[in-house]
């Protein structure tokens, strides 16, 4: 019995080390967990928005709110160097970057908020230029796609707004329905 205790208690041992050794090889990142997660999303696309990666203006893959719209591999060259023709300045952006932080801070000066927007001003003026040059790239079909799209955008965008002022005003209700005077807390039998 005791012989049979021994194999069984050795059969489980190394049972038990295999597979902490498959378990333990298999993990061969370094990184921690967030770490990890966000160099997963990263390599996905995920997490290159608004402010730099591979997407254009506003976060949109292919710039400018052309997405949607098919593009021959020529055309997709020509928005491609005139996206690299029309960088935006690095200087700008580390300005922006400073004046942004000196907002969420507080205390952000009157020249800073003017500077602000006359970067604003002008990187708008050179998207506007870029978006230009982008459409004169497109078929008449292409925009005509365009422009049902962008249709469909702004009404997208008008149902968004209704929905998040819906939601304000109930908010505001209910917020407004919790602060009850004693009188009214008293008349809907809320008092404890």
């Amino acid at each position: 019995m005791s012989l049979k205790k021994g194999l069984f208690s050795g059969a489980a041992l190394a049972i038990a080390i295999g597979g902490f050794t498959v378990a333990g090889s298999a993990q061969t990142t370094t990184e921690s967990g967030d770490s990890a997660v966000k160099t997963e999303r990263q390599s996905k696309g995920w997490g290159k928005g608004k402010r730099g990666g591979k997407r254009g203006f506003r976060g949109h893959r292919g710039g400018m709110g052309f997405r949607g719209i098919e593009l021959t591999d020529a055309q997709k060259e020509q928005m491609k160097a005139i996206r690299q023709a029309n960088p935006v300045d690095p200087v700008l952006r580390e300005e922006m970057k400073t004046i942004m932080q000196a907002r969420r801070a507080g205390t952000i000066t009157e020249d800073q908020k003017q500077r602000m927007e006359a970067i604003r001003t002008q990187q708008k003026a050179q998207m506007q230029v870029m978006r230009q040059q982008m459409e004169a790239i497109l078929t008449p079909e292409q925009k005509v796609q365009l422009e049902a799209r962008k249709a469909e955008m702004q009404q997208k965008m008008q149902e968004r707004r209704q929905r998040m002022q819906e939601r304000r005003n109930a908010e505001r209700t209910e917020a407004a329905g919790n602060q009850l005077s004693a009188p009214q807390a008293i008349k809907r039998g809320v008092m404890e």
